[in-house]
């Protein structure tokens, strides 16, 4: 897939006329809950460095110093298909070093603030507006108070969605985030949008 700017937005308490609005916890035919809740975190994303072969010894991942995460993140083989050493076993009160296999992209990110528990359901579906495929996410009412807070103090920023130690997606926040619905956003297709959203669900 070519690389693409993914945005996070809010979604608004009303869709356009003649939709119905977005029901808190609820998720439609096509959407997902999230099975295993301590597989998906939401860590912020610190440092983003481009796509390119390893380089180096491997390095700790979960390191608190930013020379030795640099180190680690140049060495991490971010090929699709590679094994993670770590496959989920991260510790979320740490910072983590990792990589999207699709995009090929490494991160070093911030100890998680958010896991599955706080996501009632995920769904890919069109924006009414633009026809555009997205995924969209609920979050509880515990996980919506500090999405909110987060995202409102985090505008411009990226945040990562892992699963078993491995970014889905980094998406860029756009605004705060205030009511618990926020749609992810970019140039998906309908078979990518729905295949991430299960991704993101563990389903």
């Amino acid at each position: 897939m070519t690389p693409v700017r993914i945005l996070l937005a809010a979604v608004a308490a009303l869709v356009l006329a003649g939709c119905q609005a977005e029901v808190p916890g609820r998720a439609s035919a096509d959407g997902f809950v999230v099975k295993d809740a301590t597989r998906l975190r939401f860590r912020p994303v610190l440092t983003e460095l481009p796509p390119g072969p390893p380089a180096g010894a491997p390095g700790q991942r979960q390191s608190t110093d930013p020379a030795t995460q640099e180190a680690a993140a140049r060495a991490l083989d971010c090929e699709p298909g590679t094994p993670d050493a770590l496959d989920g076993r991260d510790d979320p009160a740490l910072p983590l070093v990792s990589c999207d296999p699709t995009q090929g992209a490494r991160y070093v990110l911030g100890p998680a603030f958010l896991s599955g528990a706080d996501v009632g359901w995920v769904e890919a579906r069109l924006d009414p507006a633009t026809g555009s495929a997205l995924v969209a996410l609920n979050f509880t009412a515990a996980g919506a108070r500090t999405w909110a807070e987060w995202t409102g103090g985090n505008v411009g920023k990226q945040v990562a969605m892992v699963v078993r130690s491995r970014v889905l997606t980094a998406p860029q926040i756009q605004s705060a985030i205030t009511d618990g619905v926020t749609q992810i956003t970019g140039k998906f297709t309908m078979p990518e949008a729905q295949q991430l959203a299960k991704d993101i669900a563990g389903a």
